[in-house]
């Protein structure tokens, strides 16, 4: 197939990857130019300018920036990817936004012939080069379809959550879940510490019972010793409780540990830890 990707941070640059290595034909655009560059050395594939050039001709294309406004700031206008995509092509936004926003840009789309999904990500860095992330959709069926293929190449879970938004929404409870459980991992490993405990066997023991999660089989370990220079950096985490809570507020949903763990990784960000990985959490503990 002919793709475009558009945005080639941390998580896009091996999705586009895992495209190109699948044989698809791959055109991409980054803000930097140079990213785009290095992709082409390692990919193959052909880099554009502006946006509307990289999706010229495309059958899908692939949005992965940062938020709302990086979105239709790649999407909109005479250079953006809408002006840009021929009839009948398809727009799938991987970026962790709004539903609003989702629902925004299905009308944009729809009223120019082209088909579009929300389909944010799960599962990090890693999940992103080893192709094995969780890839939660809104939009059409027959659009998703389409396109479903095309993401398994980087997703080993692509699943139709409903219509245009509910991939958001599948992945604010995505975000809610983690706060809480981050949250409460950190609180136990510093008490376990703090007992006198072997904080290192305790999280080896309790990952085979009930408390087992992916943070604490892949976190436990770098957070007892105090190494956060890696992973979903907090200020990220940040701008997603806040489109939780956002959204909360509109239903009238209550998040009172995501509320009060937001505030905490605002006090992660004033030690300087905006980059640092979101099981910094427990720093606030070991070094009160």
């Amino acid at each position: 197939m002919k793709l475009a990707f558009l945005g080639l941070g941390v998580m896009g640059y091996p999705m586009a990857g895992h495209l190109a290595k699948a044989g698809h034909e791959v055109t991409v655009f980054n803000r930097t130019a140079s990213k785009a560059e290095a992709w082409c050395r390692e990919y193959g594939g052909a880099r554009r300018d502006a946006p509307a050039d990289a999706v010229a001709g495309a059958d899908i294309v692939f949005i992965c920036v940062g938020n709302d406004d990086d979105v239709r700031g790649v999407a909109d206008g005479p250079r953006g990817a809408l002006a840009g995509l021929k009839a009948d092509a398809i727009l799938v936004d991987h970026t962790t936004a709004s539903a609003g926003l989702a629902r925004e840009l299905e009308q944009q789309a729809k009223a120019k012939g082209l088909g579009f999904l929300d389909a944010p990500v799960s599962g990090g860095q890693a999940g992103a080069v080893n192709g094995r992330l969780t890839v939660l959709v809104g939009g059409e069926e027959a659009t998703f379809r389409a396109a479903e293929p095309a993401m398994r190449h980087y997703g080993q879970a692509v699943t139709l959550m409903g219509p245009a938004g509910s991939g958001q929404l599948a992945k604010m409870v995505n975000q809610i879940l983690i706060a809480g459980i981050v949250q409460g991992l950190a609180e136990g490993l510093n008490f376990a510490v703090r007992a006198g405990l072997d904080a290192n066997q305790v999280a080896g023991v309790l990952s085979k019972g009930a408390a087992q999660s992916w943070q604490l089989e892949n976190r436990a370990h770098t957070m007892i010793d105090g190494k956060f220079d890696f992973g979903f950096a907090v200020d990220w985490m940040r701008k997603d409780l806040a489109i939780c809570l956002e959204e909360a507020r509109r239903n009238g949903s209550s998040l009172p540990v995501a509320a009060l763990v937001d505030q905490l990784y605002q006090r992660v960000q004033a030690r300087g830890g905006g980059r640092w990985d979101t099981s910094s959490l427990i720093q606030l503990l070991a070094e009160p």
